[in-house]
């Protein structure tokens, strides 16, 4: 029986209960006496708690069921809801969003959680105070690399590998049964030369190497992500073999740019057939008679999944039915258009093919505004999460914070949705923590002792705008540039001839704070800097409005997609290059006398104001085709507040575009986002204008 349908489904609901339940219960902390509160908190736990032990994570059902009996006796009336209780709900769904996480990622879901199930048990009673928490934060107590099984193998060395491997009851079990065969089991840590350029080919070198004399059980990253480059430069495996260490090192060492930085024996324990039978070991390896290389290739397929799954997971959509029965519509009218140029071709009628080329050109727009519209979330998804983060930074910090959220239905692209989370999550923190004042500064200051936090979302035109504003102590131009001057970012006297907004921006630089003291809160040392460059990547702006004492906002714009764009297409010797126009400021034209050089960079006076110039066919290595002529043409484009000149050939026009993946081939090469297919078929490379300069 195929279970994984069963397994999706169950990983959606029970992550939007999850998320239910935490509105709901803030919701609760507001309004304690709103029985109607109480019964949709109580409806969700018990849907999540069946549903958990139809699928057999027995921890989740037993936490839920606790949590159950707690709700009930609050519905009763005999236990008020208070600070407490509610702190402690908290904690549960913490431990159950763990718990869930970690079944997506291959493992079985089980968390020790008798020390949760006890305090419930005590605020059933009433007997729950403020001072009864756990004796470790509840994420340690969730986390479930090592599930709670009383017949796991134990680990007598390397158990730390196993830990990092997240090695689940299966993979325990092969290596056991490797160990019983009087195979030997070592982890590897490998490391690649900085300078390698093809680490994919080296990756696959070691496995090459490793796979003569051995099976490779296990790799982190997974060898597909491995195959696709998706990994800096080291990676670690888990190989059994009979050969000596030595040998095994020197496999590994005898790779040009390839070094290893350890070998660690794994040694385990003697485990007996029963005990294997009383895990639910999978048949694959509960024959002792089976080759211990087809159990290995077995589990390796497996890994290779699990890695994936944990990495990237399953992206879904919930699609209304009536843009799918439109979608449909459209869909069918192509077809009625591809059967009328079928006859078209045996007539050779130009007025009937100009007719069809009419309407397969208005069904081909209608059908990708459609498709855009299938692949829209609404921002609600991620702006849930914040109520209940900025409650426990608040709490934690000791500040009153009103968020007020508006804009909840505005619909994104479902791949920037899932990118623009952590951006989002650093400014918030950031106006919590740095932002707004405390309570009696406030009072000071003549200002309600209740921060405001607004989070906006909106759109404007073919744009999303997302605001994060607070009613904090604002940003001082002067602070920033003096704090800039002592750290050595700029130097006193670009700080004397730096205007306010430029002063403003120095916050997005790389490791630059104007923090007295590291905060665990916000974060040490990962500025706003991450925060713009996760932004860009996704083809947006992020800008600063603030005043002093009145508070900051900070504006995010990103595109509505990020299938299809406007670009701009230009020549660059032979080839064709599309540059973004959401990058491009204007077009003009230059007489090449009037470029200068300063400090080796060639720049050009334009309005009065000194422009960088990037000669694109010198940064793309581009051979020159004509000679330069009397005009040169430049496209300037910004990247945050600075501005350069990119020298092209010619300008071609502007189009729009469907961006498709480069490739490995071309993946990680500087200067380069993607490519499209020209209406002529021919291949253009879009640019990525924050690499070029």
């Amino acid at each position: 029986m195929d279970m994984s349908q069963y397994m999706d489904m169950f990983m959606e609901e029970s992550r939007e209960h999850l998320q239910a339940l935490n509105q709901k219960i803030l919701e609760l902390e507001d309004n304690p006496h709103d029985l109607g509160i109480l019964d949709e908190i109580f409806r969700s736990a018990h849907t999540l708690k069946g549903m958990s032990a139809t699928m057999g994570f027995e921890r989740i059902a037993e936490l839920t069921h606790e949590m159950e009996n707690v709700l009930s006796v609050l519905r009763g009336a005999q236990v008020a809801v208070n600070t407490a209780v509610v702190d402690l709900l908290f904690r549960c769904l913490d431990s159950l969003e763990s718990m869930v996480d970690s079944i997506s990622s291959g493992d079985t879901g089980n968390a020790d959680v008798s020390e949760l199930t006890t305090l419930l048990r005590k605020a059933g009673q009433g007997e729950l105070v403020a001072a009864d928490k756990p004796k470790e934060s509840i994420r340690e107590a969730s986390k479930v690399s090592e599930p709670v099984q009383p017949d796991l193998p134990t680990v007598v060395d390397g158990i730390e590998v196993l830990r990092s491997f997240e090695i689940n009851q299966y993979d325990l079990t092969l290596l056991q049964e490797a160990q019983r065969k009087r195979y030997d089991a070592y982890h590897i840590q490998v490391e690649l030369d900085p300078g390698c350029v093809m680490k994919s080919a080296r990756a696959y070198m070691v496995f090459r190497n490793l796979e003569e004399f051995g099976e490779i059980i296990k790799s982190v990253p997974s060898s597909q992500e491995l195959e696709d480059e998706k990994f800096d430069l080291s990676f670690e495996v888990v190989v059994v073999t009979k050969e000596e260490q030595e040998r095994v090192l020197h496999a590994v060492d005898s790779i040009a740019e390839v070094r290893v930085k350890s070998i660690t024996p794994v040694n385990l324990k003697e485990v007996k057939a029963q005990e294997a039978q009383d895990n639910d070991v999978p048949q694959a390896v509960k024959e002792p008679s089976e080759p211990i290389n087809e159990n290995a290739a077995l589990l390796k397929n497996r890994t290779t999944t699990e890695a994936k799954s944990k990495i990237k997971g399953s992206q879904t959509v919930r699609v209304d039915i009536e843009r799918l029965d439109n979608l449909m519509n459209l869909v069918g009218e192509l077809v009625i258009n591809k059967t009328r140029l079928e006859q078209i071709s045996t007539t050779n009628s130009v007025t009937e093919l100009n007719e069809t080329i009419e309407h397969i050109d208005r069904i081909t727009t209608d059908l990708q505004n459609v498709v855009m519209k299938v692949r829209m979330v609404p921002i609600e998804q991620v702006f849930n999460r914040f109520p209940r983060m900025v409650r426990d930074l608040a709490k934690e910090l000791g500040k009153e914070i009103n968020l007020i959220v508006e804009g909840k239905e505005t619909e994104l692209d479902r791949t920037v949705i899932d990118e623009i989370g952590d951006p989002l999550v650093h400014l918030i923190r950031n106006a919590i923590d740095h932002g707004v004042e405390m309570p009696e500064i406030r009072r000071q200051k003549g200002k309600p002792l209740e921060s405001v936090v607004r989070l906006v979302a909106k759109h404007e035109g073919n744009n999303v705008v997302i605001e994060v504003e607070d009613d904090g102590r604002g940003l001082d131009p002067q602070a920033l540039k003096n704090k800039a001057v002592q750290k050595g970012v700029i130097s006193a006297r670009e700080a004397e001839q730096m205007d306010d907004q430029a002063a403003i921006n120095l916050i997005f630089m790389a490791g630059f704070s104007t923090a007295e003291k590291v905060s665990d809160v916000s974060g040490r040392g990962v500025g706003l800097d991450a925060v713009r460059t996760k932004i860009e990547s996704l083809s947006g702006s992020v800008e600063i409005e603030t005043r002093i004492n009145q508070g900051t906002k900070f504006k995010i714009r990103l595109p509505l997609t990020l299938a299809i764009i406007q670009a701009l297409l230009v020549n660059v010797g032979e080839e064709i290059y599309a540059i973004p126009l959401g990058t491009i400021d204007e077009t003009t034209s230059i007489i090449p006398s009037h470029i200068k050089k300063v400090q080796n960079q060639e720049v050009v006076l334009l309005r009065g104001n000194v422009l960088p110039l990037v000669r694109l066919d010198n940064v793309l290595e581009v051979p020159k085709t004509i000679e330069e002529s009397e005009e040169l043409y430049v496209v300037v484009v910004r990247k945050g507040e600075k501005k350069a000149g990119l020298i092209v050939d010619s300008l071609i026009g502007q189009q729009e575009i469907v961006i498709k993946s480069p490739g490995k081939l071309l993946q990680g090469i500087s200067g380069i986002a993607g490519a499209a297919i020209l209406g002529n078929g021919h291949v253009s490379l879009i640019l990525d204008v924050g690499t070029l300069f």
